[in-house]
C-alpha cells in the first residue's frame, strides 16, 4: 500500500523550550527534510546558505537535482534507499556551487516511510572518524621512516651489548649507569619496533571469524595487567554473526583500546570499562572513487568513565605522535586507526558529556561464507 504524505510530520513544542522546528532552523549543520517523493519539504538556514538558495527554491525541489551525486560510476543510488546512510568524502554539485567534497548523512524518520533527514558537512568528518586513506607523499614519508628504523636499531644493538660488557666488569654507581643505558636503549628499540608497524602498506589477510574469543583474550590480558585494579565489564550480542578479521590486528586493536581507557582511568575513583557489541542493520558507508557502499554492521565499543580527551587534540587524534597524556608517546590510538582500516573497517571517538562517558567505536564488516 502507498501512503501519501502531503506536509511534514508534526514538530511538537518541547516544554518550556524551543521547538523542534525552531531547533532545527538553529542547527550549525545544513540540514534538509526529504519527502517519500524525493521532494524537498524543508531546509534550515545553514542548507540555504551552504546550497547558495534561497528557502523557496530549495523546498518542493527534487533532491537528487538539488544535491548531484558527481561521481556518475558510483553503484550506490543514495537517494533510493529506506536504510541510514553515511557518505564520506563524496563529491557532490550542491545548488549553486562549485564541486565540492562533503560528508552527507541520511536517517529515516521513525514511523513516517519514507521521510528522512539528510544534513551535508562541507568540511570533511572523516578523519575524526578514522576513516582516512594514504596520499602518495604519506607512502613516501613512510618508506623514509623504514630506512630510517632500521639503520638506528643497528647501533642500539651494538651500544646495548657495550653497556652490557661495561656492566660486568664495574660496580657500584657505574653499574647503575650502564644499566641505565641498557634500559634507555631497551626503550628506544622498543618505540622503534612500534613506529615500523606504520610502515608498511601491505593488506592484512582478513577472513570470517567470531570475534569474542579475540576481545576475551585482549581483556584478560589487561585484566591480568594494566587494567588489574579495574573492573571490566562485557556486554555481547549472543546473535552476532562473524567479521571479516585478521585475529592478531583485532586483539591488538582491543589491547591498544583498553590501555587507553585504563590509563584514563588513572585517577578516577570507582573506574569501569565495558565492552560492548551490536548489530547494526543497515549501517553503510558510501566511499568515494565511485566504489559503491561499504557495509559495516558489525560494532564493538570501549566505553570508560574517565576524563575524555583533551578538545585541542580531537581533530588529530587518530594522528601518530598526538596524546593528551604526560608520558604518552601518541602511537596506540594511530596503530588502532591503521589496523582497523586495514580490515576495511573505521574506528571513531564519541564523549557523551551527561553521563559521564568515553567511547571508541569500532564498524567492521560482516564474514562471508
Amino acid at each position: 500500500m502507498t501512503v501519501t504524505l502531503t506536509s511534514v510530520p508534526p514538530l511538537r513544542m518541547l516544554q518550556d523550550g524551543p521547538s523542534l522546528g525552531e531547533q532545527m532552523t538553529a542547527l550549525p549543520v545544513a540540514t534538509l527534510v526529504v519527502k517519500p517523493d524525493n521532494s524537498i519539504a524543508e531546509a534550515n538556514v545553514r542548507a540555504e546558505t551552504l546550497l547558495n538558495m534561497a528557502r523557496s527554491a530549495i523546498v518542493g525541489s527534487d533532491v537528487a537535482r538539488t544535491i548531484r551525486i558527481a561521481e556518475a560510476g558510483a553503484r550506490f543510488d543514495i537517494w533510493h534507499s529506506n536504510k541510514p546512510i553515511a557518505a564520506y568524502d563524496i563529491k557532490v554539485h550542491a545548488g549553486r556551487t562549485a564541486e565540492m567534497e562533503v560528508d552527507l548523512m541520511i536517517a529515516p524518520i521513525v514511523d513516517h516511510d519514507g521521510w528522512r533527514v539528510v544534513s551535508l558537512h562541507a568540511q570533511s568528518q572523516a578523519r575524526k572518524i578514522g576513516h582516512r586513506g594514504s596520499s602518495g607523499g604519506a607512502r613516501s614519508a613512510m618508506g623514509a621512516a623504514a630506512i630510517l628504523a632500521h639503520e638506528i636499531k643497528n647501533p642500539l644493538s651494538g651500544i646495548r651489548g657495550a653497556a652490557q660488557l661495561l656492566e660486568g666488569g664495574q660496580g657500584g654507581r657505574d653499574a647503575a649507569l650502564t644499566q641505565l643505558i641498557c634500559n634507555e636503549v631497551d626503550r628506544i628499540a622498543a618505540l622503534i619496533d612500534r613506529m615500523q608497524d606504520f610502515t608498511t602498506d601491505r593488506t592484512l589477510e582478513c577472513r570470517p571469524g567470531n570475534i569474542y574469543p579475540l576481545i576475551d583474550r585482549a581483556a584478560g590480558i589487561a585484566a591480568a595487567g594494566f587494567a588489574k585494579h579495574i573492573r571490566i565489564i562485557k556486554h555481547y550480542d549472543p546473535s552476532l554473526p562473524f567479521a571479516n578479521i585478521n585475529e592478531d590486528a583485532l586483539v591488538q586493536v582491543m589491547i591498544n583500546l583498553l590501555k587507553n581507557a585504563a590509563e584514563a582511568l588513572e585517577h578516577v575513583a570507582n573506574p569501569r570499562i565495558r565492552v560492548e557489541t551490536a548489530f547494526r542493520h543497515g549501517v553503510s558507508v558510501v566511499v568515494g572513487d565511485g566504489k559503491g557502499s561499504a557495509v559495516l554492521p558489525i560494532e564493538i565499543l570501549v566505553i570508560d568513565n574517565g576524563p575524555g580527551v583533551p578538545e585541542h587534540i580531537l581533530d588529530h587524534l587518530f594522528n601518530p605522535f598526538i596524546t593528551g597524556k604526560r608520558d604518552g608517546q601518541g602511537l596506540g590510538l594511530a596503530l588502532v586507526d591503521k589496523l582497523v582500516r586495514d580490515m576495511s573497517g573505521f574506528v571513531q571517538y564519541s564523549r557523551d558529556v551527561e553521563a559521564g562517558e568515553s567511547t571508541f567505536r569500532i564498524l567492521l564488516p560482516m564474514g562471508m561464507g
